[in-house]
């Protein structure tokens, strides 16, 4: 059970770090090569994967030409909801 919760405390990590590299990447560019990227390419290739099955059931609400995009929220909360409930 404690591994489970690590996973789920490890996972909320990488979604925080996700969405800060996602605001990141609207200021600056993120880097294209070495270690940098590759950090980079698998905290998105394990969050967005899950954001995008939370955007097939709720788009993201359209503000004109931005756009809100809840996946990031409704993760956090799915999981932390699944944190506390199996790790107490």
């Amino acid at each position: 059970m404690i591994i489970v919760c690590i996973a789920l405390t490890v996972y909320l990590v990488l979604l925080f770090a996700s969405v800060v590299m996602s605001w990141l990447a609207l200021a600056r560019s993120l880097p294209s090569y070495g270690p940098g990227r590759k950090v980079v390419d698998f905290i998105f290739g394990v969050t967005n994967p899950v954001f995008r099955l939370v955007r097939g059931v709720i788009p993201p609400i359209q503000f004109g030409a931005a756009a809100l995009d809840l996946s990031p929220i409704i993760v956090f909360i799915v999981v932390g909801i699944l944190r506390t409930v199996i790790c107490g």
